[in-house]
């Protein structure tokens, strides 16, 4: 028997899942699993039986088949080391990605070596989520507590020691970093080789010197702040992600060059903790591959909260005149001039790729030398995979750790795993923040759907209302036809957290009648999901609280 996954378009309804279980039984289908939610059924089939008779049986069924896939059963192998220095995977570097590879391969019974050139955990645990989430935690309450939306609350806030938030930071980041991965190295039995890792050729690298060979690599070395070319840039004492981290105290104007959910963050950071802060953009929209209801309404939101924007600038040079820094732009035609007492520059991100000679291991690198991969994370060369940053795929850790748990499947679990990347939610944890996931208004007009969306202000939120905090949107844009859920878009408190419920609407196909039919606990954001799915075609602000 061989085991199949097949893609199915036209599914609606259990009644669809029963149908294509009897089409598939037809021709011999056994273990069959189908889920009109997903789009998808899984089955055994004899080894006579191939994939066209499979897609054959369906169409005549009137269903559409899109893709079917192979799974293999195949057991891990047991591979007979040459010597010492030979691993079943050998990984390059060692964050989510790493370790997600390295515990599934460990459990699989694989022999594995990390080589990390720096510190252990990755971008996230040391220098992106964690240090930069604690902070911004910090900040909001150092905001509430300078100004609240509420009568009778007397609240103040002195004069923020930064060198203290940063050492607190740096003492989770330590904590968190030993539980979560130093300690792991150990428990796991990983091999940890610490330098520089080049290739010398597709199954060798070189590190201080010494060779290591492997049946399979996994490159996960994640990416770095990418400088922009700037005239006068290289001169100045400028910030990155990395080093405002470490700041030790706050400046008292901070201007930013960049626009992303990078500069969003930690500009709303050091203007939270008392800087003068200012955001330099090219384009005249921000964040412009969001839905423009969302765009507006972030852009409105932190100018309410006293951030300035400088949109559709042209970068001209940039000075540095004692500890002034002097960003030189053109705005509508007219010459600017923006002094600063520090300047971030926060434009992106480059994946590590510099010094692992990719060339010598046949390894193909993009147009900003990130790792090509297929879809199952392997590179040009089939024994090397790549997951995580180093790719440029969606940049979160769960991400990363999601693709490294598929090079393990596949790479030595033996099996043929397809990465599945058509869901990723994603946040941006500014106050109030971003959240989204699925398709934009106009990716599903791209994609040939007939569109159908609902957008609904915080106003219309019970939750908001009593948090006095009015300021946000919700939207979902669905298929006309079908009322399935397409994306969801969310600018609101806590909006990280009700995302993953929207996830799951559109991960599994889920209706707006489906949100409507369901029970929203009242007074939390997440309602808000729910009263957006009534607004389709109800005025919510005519009905009482909780109904529908």
């Amino acid at each position: 028997m061989r085991k199949y996954r097949v893609k199915i378009n036209g599914m609606t309804c259990t009644g669809c899942e029963q149908h294509i279980d009897a089409v598939l039984t037809s021709i011999g289908g056994k273990n069959i699993e189908t889920s009109f939610r997903r789009g998808e059924s899984v089955f055994e089939l004899p080894n006579g039986i191939n994939a066209e008779k499979v897609r054959q049986a369906i169409k005549q069924a009137n269903y559409q088949t899109v893709e079917v896939d192979e799974i293999s059963s195949q057991k891990p192998k047991n591979i007979e080391l040459d010597n010492k220095n030979d691993y079943d995977l050998l990984i390059i570097g060692s964050g989510g990605a790493a370790f997600s590879a390295a515990i599934k391969s460990i459990e699989y019974g694989a022999k594995v070596g990390m080589i990390e050139r720096e510190i252990v955990g990755g971008t996230c645990v040391n220098i992106g989520c964690v240090p930069s989430k604690t902070l911004l935690r910090a900040g909001e309450i150092n905001h509430f507590a300078r100004e609240n939306p509420f009568t009778g609350l007397q609240t103040s806030a002195g004069e923020v020691d930064l060198a203290s938030l940063v050492n607190q930071k740096d003492e989770l980041v330590s904590e968190l970093r030993n539980q979560k991965y130093i300690d792991l190295i150990d428990e796991y039995g990983i091999d940890l080789i610490e330098g520089e890792a080049k290739f010398v050729d597709e199954n060798t690298v070189k590190v201080n010197g010494e060779k290591f060979s492997a049946k399979r690599f996994l490159i996960a070395t994640g990416a770095s702040p990418s400088i922009p070319t700037i005239t006068g840039l290289e001169e100045v004492d400028y910030l990155t992600s990395t080093t405002l981290l470490e700041l030790k105290k706050v400046p008292k104007r901070l201007t930013i060059i960049g626009s992303g959910y990078i500069a969003l963050e930690l500009g709303q950071l050091l203007h939270h903790l008392g800087s003068e802060v200012t955001l330099i953009q090219r384009s005249d929209r921000l964040l412009k591959e969001y839905d423009p209801e969302i765009s507006e309404t972030v852009e409105k939101v932190l100018t309410e909260q006293g951030i300035d924007f400088v949109k559709g600038a042209t970068y001209e040079r940039i000075e540095q005149v004692g500890e002034v820094k002097m960003i030189h732009v053109t705005v509508d035609g007219k010459k600017k001039v923006l002094e600063s007492e520090q300047l971030l520059v926060a434009t992106g991100r480059n994946p590590n790729t510099d010094s692992l000679t990719l060339s010598a291991a046949g390894v193909k690198v993009g147009k900003r030398n990130e790792i090509l991969i297929n879809d199952y994370a392997r590179t040009s060369n089939e024994k090397i995979y790549a997951a995580g940053d180093v790719t440029l795929g969606p940049q979160f850790v769960y991400v990363a750790a999601y693709e490294g748990g598929v090079v393990a499947d596949n790479a030595i679990g033996g099996l043929n795993k397809k990465l599945d990347l058509s869901v990723v939610p994603a946040v941006t944890f500014i106050n109030p923040s971003i959240a989204t996931v699925g398709l934009t208004e106009d990716q599903a007009n791209e994609q040939g759907y007939e569109v159908k969306t609902s957008v609904l202000s915080l106003d219309a939120i019970s939750r908001a209302l009593v948090n006095r905090e009015t300021t946000g949107v919700f939207k979902i844009v669905a298929d006309a036809k079908t009322l399935k859920v397409l994306g969801v878009h969310i600018v609101s408190e806590n909006a990280g957290d009700v995302i993953y419920a929207a996830t799951l609407t559109v991960k599994f196909g889920l209706t707006v009648n489906d949100l409507i039919d369901s029970l929203a606990p009242y007074l939390t954001m997440a309602e808000g999901l729910r009263l957006t799915a009534l607004t389709f075609d109800k005025d919510v602000s005519k009905l009482s609280c909780c109904a529908g």
